[in-house]
């Protein structure tokens, strides 16, 4: 599948899911708390009213973590999915943070001033290694000095036996919630889009960009978070 059908079919997979997304989530991720808080919590920064932006930021569930820390913060949200930004401008109706959504393709996103943190949840796998790599460095770019990456998302296993322990397990798990059939049947679906890379070649890929401070700080399974800083 060539990168521009790939993006139809994330496209449309996700505005139809839009609605239902949150809910099914806190089930298909088996960590879900411990993923969410560690990654929210390595969002430390030295300002009141920091830019932060979010890449594939769905119905805004990461950055509503954040802003749990920065309620004043200037915030981006970027996605291909209507639905999803429909869903996260419902979120955020009432926040006092200046927030700002774009649907797009955050691989080519460019901004007039750097941020001082970028965050992305389960979403960059979703692309091809070259455009991860890519991505790394538009978003090492895109950071202030001492600005900060945290990516919350899923790897692939080191080798296929890995590998099928992680599935093995996912599947045992979303399989023991009340999802309906429709719904797991529809994650699976989901999974077909996947594009994961290994975690130790994404780590290396960010020391590549120039990144310092690199580390997988939470791992679960296939479920990781990745933290990494601009000098």
């Amino acid at each position: 599948m060539n990168t521009d059908n790939n993006k139809h079919h994330i496209l449309t997979k996700f505005d139809e899911i839009a609605q239902k997304y949150d809910s099914q989530r806190r089930k298909l991720i088996p960590c879900f708390d411990d993923f969410y808080n560690t990654a929210a919590a390595l969002v430390q920064l030295d300002t009141e009213a920091p830019r932060i932006l979010d890449l594939g930021a769905g119905t805004g569930l990461f950055s509503s973590y954040v802003l749990q820390s920065y309620p004043q913060a200037q915030l981006t949200l970027i996605d291909l999915s209507t639905g999803m930004l429909d869903i996260a401008k419902e979120r955020f109706a009432h926040s006092e943070a200046k927030i700002t959504y774009v649907a797009d393709d955050y691989s080519s996103f460019d901004a007039p001033e750097p941020f001082d943190a970028i965050i992305s949840s389960l979403s960059i796998h979703h692309l091809e290694d070259e455009a991860k790599q890519a991505l790394f460095t538009r978003i090492f770019k895109l950071l202030k000095p001492g600005g900060i990456f945290v990516n919350a998302d899923q790897v692939l296993g080191q080798t296929p036996f890995i590998d099928k322990l992680y599935r093995s397990d996912w599947v045992a798990k979303i399989e023991a919630t009340d999802l309906s059939q429709e719904a797991l049947q529809a994650a699976y679906e989901r999974t077909k889009l996947d594009k994961m890379a290994p975690l130790d070649t994404q780590l290396s890929w960010l020391r590549d960009c120039g990144f310092e401070e690199v580390d997988c700080v939470y791992k679960s399974y296939n479920f990781v978070v990745m933290f990494a800083k601009k000098p």
